[in-house]
């Protein structure tokens, strides 16, 4: 069975284990969420779910990073799993539209005791984290084309696995509450339609779900080890077909987890390449010169950000404009940056944001199949200027500019979350 493979593997796997490369990154993206936790901790979504997980309260030992009350841990994986995916600024597998890291820490964060060594909870995020590019990469993008956000079908299971790991659990139970955690998965798209707030929340709850069932199974409450490839498994329910054989092989040796991105715009991560070619055109362009403006995209982000073109151009709240091409682009032409604040409504239906994202069409290419891909360009005063989608990226600079925007500039926590194997979990805090 799956879900006992990987248990095994996981209990198993030790620090020196994780190629330096992987561990680096999952570091660098456990920095990452402990910002965005931050950035969201203010925001209508953030203080609701963190008033719920108070109201919930709890004597199980777990608490908020910024909050000193305690909590029962399936409530504070609930609502740091909704705040580090609160402004839509978590990483992303681009195989499977799955974000890791805002089911992945709060699981670990859960469980963790702070005197813990920070290098377990690394050990145990990574695990995790090549459970769910595994699985995503198994069934790529097809939960998406169903209704389905990924990160809330497989999250369960992730977080389970994680909190099994931290808790010592015997491989059985582990995999256990895997079984368990796949009848906790769920998500669906449909916050698309209107800009509410459903998706906010699909990893605080596949992290809650992965705690509680850890913690039934701990107790001798059974879940199906068979839970991913069953005939009524993960696979077969949620996307008609069998699961692939081949999964769990070459585990430690091949990390498809490496391909994770983090983000470095609040907003879809598929818009990204479109805003980083809009910002690179505009020191050769004014907005008010735009006539059109051509995006070539991938068929499957279509019904994501391209449809319905009048709700795409003219979104009714900041949750759909994150969600917008054209708003996207505009932005980022208007601006000149795009960041926190940027698809607040105050922001985006601003008279000039509006008519330049009018200006923007879409293409579908079959053949733009690889990670997100893109292409644009932009027809001003009879001229034509086009974008250049392989600019490189420094993503360890940009995670830092983030988290300092984010945090208001925290040192001694960059420093602890950065490079967390040689901290205490406790320096979190």
């Amino acid at each position: 069975m799956l879900t006992t493979d990987f248990a095994a593997w996981a209990r198993d796997l030790r620090a020196a284990d994780v190629p330096p490369g992987v561990r680096d990154r999952v570091a660098l993206r456990v920095a990452d969420a402990v910002g965005l936790v931050a950035a969201a901790w203010s925001t209508p979504a953030g203080v609701a779910v963190r008033s719920l997980a108070a109201e919930l309260g709890g004597a199980g030992g777990a608490r908020l990073l910024f909050d000193p009350a305690p909590l029962h841990p399936a409530a504070a994986a609930l609502a740091h799993g909704t705040l580090v995916h609160a402004l839509d600024y978590d990483d992303t597998f681009p195989t499977s539209v799955i974000h890791p890291m805002s089911v992945l820490l709060p699981a670990a964060l859960a469980v963790a005791d702070g005197d813990r060594p920070g290098a377990d909870l690394v050990t145990a995020v990574a695990a995790g984290d090549e459970l769910l590019a595994r699985l995503g990469a198994a069934a790529g993008r097809g939960l998406h084309a169903r209704g389905f956000q990924a990160t809330g079908i497989f999250g369960p299971l992730a977080a389970a696995l994680v909190a099994g790991v931290l808790g010592g659990r015997e491989p059985a139970v582990t995999a256990s509450a895997m079984g368990l955690a796949g009848s906790m998965s769920g998500g669906l798209l449909e916050f698309l339609s209107d800009g509410t707030w459903s998706k906010r929340l699909h990893p605080g709850w596949a992290a809650h779900g992965g705690i509680v069932a850890d913690g039934l199974a701990a107790r001798g409450f059974p879940g199906p080890a068979s839970v991913v490839e069953g005939r009524h498994g993960l696979f077969a329910a949620y996307l008609g077909t069998p699961a692939p054989d081949g999964i769990a092989d070459g585990l430690g040796e091949r990390w498809l987890s490496a391909e994770a991105r983090v983000k470095l715009y609040p907003c879809a991560h598929v818009l990204h390449p479109f805003i980083d070619m809009a910002l690179d055109l505009r020191g050769g362009l004014e907005a008010a010169r735009v006539d059109r403006i051509v995006c070539e995209v991938a068929p499957w982000y279509v019904p994501i950000v391209c449809e319905p073109v009048a709700e795409k151009v003219a979104p009714t709240g900041e949750y759909q404009a994150r969600a917008s091409l054209p708003m996207a682009v505009a932005l980022a032409l208007v601006d000149g940056r795009v960041g926190v604040a940027s698809f607040e409504p105050e922001s985006t239906g601003r008279a000039e944001v509006r008519a330049l994202a009018g200006q923007v069409e879409y293409r579908a290419d079959p053949a733009l199949t690889e990670g997100f891909g893109a292409r644009m360009h932009v027809l001003a005063g009879g001229e034509r200027f086009d974008g250049d989608p392989t600019r490189p990226v420094d993503e360890a600079a940009g995670v830092r500019r983030k988290f300092d925007e984010n945090t208001g500039g925290a040192e001694a926590l960059w420093e602890a979350a950065r490079d967390l194997d040689r901290h205490p979990v406790a320096d979190l805090w």
